[in-house]
């Protein structure tokens, strides 16, 4: 990845993507009577959220290259710029205005009702009506299940988990041990309290931008792996004060100036930024982050992936984690006799075991076979597999489950929370306006 090849693991060649491409267009033939291959070059539209920023931008414009050496296709990769409501909002508003691409890497959960509601993606099982090789190499019951209709459209390249990550030379110049897997809420209060009064920024995070990961935490610390996953209700009491003590305890950090000034104004590229430059210590952040980080830095070893501290009846070494995105093909090029096929070749050329292994073999994973493991590796890299391996449970996020509309105004409501403008209480009411 990047210049960092002691952390990624050599990806196939050219001529093992050729040996899918011609498996993929001879094996189960007899099954294809709506689809034809002509010798003319396709273009495939491919919607990803690998931004620039992201650590797997590298890998996938590399997959996607030896795709088109080997099969003569070309992809139009249409890269955004962030991640976040903005950019999903507009991928629903391209399918309503139907200007959806061919295969788009999205979202699996509440986010993809509407996109499976009004038939724009097609199901794995329908694909494998005509190709009964597709995602054969994957576990079928760790493939993504829709919540709209029970059923399987996006193919995993790999999952996620959400950890956090530390600058041990700033612990160091602030008298801090390094945080273990016994780590507790208290503790790290304390600790940033030290780091605060160092001259240091405790916390990196753009509460305005992306607040989701200490949202996930803070809500789990104040309830359990069995009623993460659930959302709140006028009928559920439970929840929804679970939910309002874990937004007031994001207000209490903010309150005690463990995130930089301006949190309420930044963006999340700035502020990951911090940790890297030494200038704070923590950094909440998902799987993805282990690449960014190495792709960024030559002193990958000042930094580590612990687990996030606990509270109440959750363990630090309960994570959250998962399979949240996958490749999807679409209603539109699945119903083209041109782009059919070559839609089919291109996932199944970017989910090969190699391809897989290549963006996450640190991360969690649907193949059958398991990711193949790195050669050498960094104490860091090293730091976050000894993290997922550690883990005593893994329960997904649940704002995935919330529906979009509902959790874009719960998010946008944190800035205002935090400075006093609205309650915790008011806020999670004001969700619950919208139909989950």
């Amino acid at each position: 990845m990047g210049g960092t090849c002691d952390y990624m693991i050599q990806r196939g060649k050219c001529a093992f993507i050729a040996m899918v491409l011609f498996l993929s267009s001879s094996s189960g033939c007899s099954n294809r009577t709506n689809t034809s291959r002509s010798n003319e070059p396709v273009e495939i539209t491919v919607v990803t959220p690998f931004r620039a920023s992201d650590g797997n931008r590298s890998n996938f414009v590399t997959a996607y290259e030896e795709y088109e050496t080997a099969s003569g296709n070309r992809i139009i990769d249409v890269e955004t710029s962030a991640v976040n409501e903005e950019w999903k909002a507009k991928v629903i508003r391209d399918f309503r205005e139907g200007n959806e691409p061919d295969v788009i890497f999205y979202f699996t959960g509440a986010d993809a009702d509407e996109l499976i509601r009004d038939n724009h993606i097609v199901s794995i099982s329908e694909i494998r009506g005509e190709y009964p090789e597709y995602a054969a190499n994957m576990k079928e019951s760790l493939l993504p299940v829709s919540t709209f209709d029970g059923r399987q459209y996006a193919v995993s390249v790999n999952g996620y988990w959400e950890g956090l990550f530390v600058n041990k030379s700033v612990l160091e110049l602030c008298g801090i041990e390094i945080p273990g897997a016994d780590y507790t809420w208290n503790q790290f209060v304390d600790d940033c309290k030290a780091i605060r009064d160092n001259g240091y920024i405790p916390i990196a995070c753009a509460l305005n931008d992306i607040p989701h990961y200490w949202f996930e935490y803070c809500v789990f610390n104040n309830g359990s792996v069995s009623s993460h996953t659930q959302i709140p209700s006028p009928s559920n009491d439970i929840i929804r004060d679970n939910w309002i003590s874990g937004l007031n305890d994001i207000k209490e950090l903010y309150e005690e100036g463990f995130f930089p000034e301006n949190t309420n104004e930044t963006t999340d590229n700035e502020t990951v930024m911090l940790i890297l430059e030494n200038k704070a210590a923590f950094l909440l952040d998902g799987s993805w982050k282990v690449g960014w980080i190495l792709d960024n830095t030559d002193n990958a070893d000042n930094f580590l992936v612990t687990y996030v501290p606990s509270k109440g009846s959750r363990k630090s070494t309960d994570a959250i984690g998962g399979f949240s995105m996958g490749y999807c093909i679409t209603r539109k090029a699945w119903e083209d006799p041109l782009k059919r096929n070559a839609c089919v070749e291109f996932v199944m050329a970017m989910t090969t075991n190699e391809v897989v292994s290549s963006f996450g073999a640190l991360t969690v994973t649907a193949l059958k076979e398991g990711v193949t493991p790195p050669d050498v590796i960094s104490s860091f890299a090293m730091s976050a597999l000894s993290m997922t391996k550690g883990c005593t449970a893994m329960v997904p996020a649940v704002q995935d489950l919330l529906n979009p509309v509902a959790r874009d105004r719960l998010f946008n409501e944190i800035p205002n929370i935090v400075t006093g403008k609205i309650t915790a209480k008011e806020a999670v009411e004001r969700m619950n306006d919208i139909d989950n």
